[in-house]
């Protein structure tokens, strides 16, 4: 866990100079949102995260910026204690060029991240081992920050001995760097 942690809090200032653009996410939310009304541990998630503008991974075509995966760093934690520090890549994509060929102030950001979980007083995982992916809609303000609105979804991929997987709705503010 300590080698964990000194590796992300190293990385974060070690990459400013590396990625010298990217987001600043801050986001709040409602941590085991359940569609079927049983929400026993419902509670708030505060989420952190760096994204960096620089692409690590080119999968598409050049004249689509969709394929280009970019890295994130960040952190949740909840109001029962539970806490998740976390590595991944995302992608971005500009809602309007993507359905109607023409830019407009929507974007579409799916990613996929991995880390160590600590259940704290909370819902229990299955592992310390934990990945998430999620789902993000965001709109550009006249100042250039965003607001969000996410999905995510936290489980163990079935490598713990259960997998109850949790659902994190959230609303976010981003500000570039």
């Amino acid at each position: 866990m300590k080698l964990f942690l000194t590796i992300v809090f190293l990385y974060i200032p070690i990459s400013q100079s590396v990625f010298a653009k990217g987001l600043d996410v801050f986001g709040f939310g409602i941590y085991d949102v359940k569609f079927d009304s049983n929400a026993k541990d419902q509670t708030t998630d505060f989420r952190y995260e760096r994204r960096f503008d620089k692409t690590i991974f080119d999968i598409g075509p050049k004249e689509d910026n969709f394929f280009f995966l970019k890295p994130l760093v960040g952190f949740e934690f909840t109001g029962d204690s539970a806490s998740y520090f976390l590595a991944g890549i995302y992608l971005e994509d500009n809602v309007g060029q993507l359905f109607k060929g023409k830019k407009n102030d929507f974007t579409f950001t799916p990613s996929f991240a991995a880390g160590y979980y600590n259940d704290g007083s909370g819902k229990k995982l299955g592992n310390e081992i934990e990945f998430r992916t999620s789902l993000e809609i965001s709109y550009k303000l006249k100042n250039s920050n965003k607001i969000g609105l996410s999905l995510s979804h936290i489980s163990n991929a079935n490598i713990g001995d259960k997998n109850p997987g949790v659902e994190v709705l959230s609303l976010s503010y981003q500000i570039p760097y």
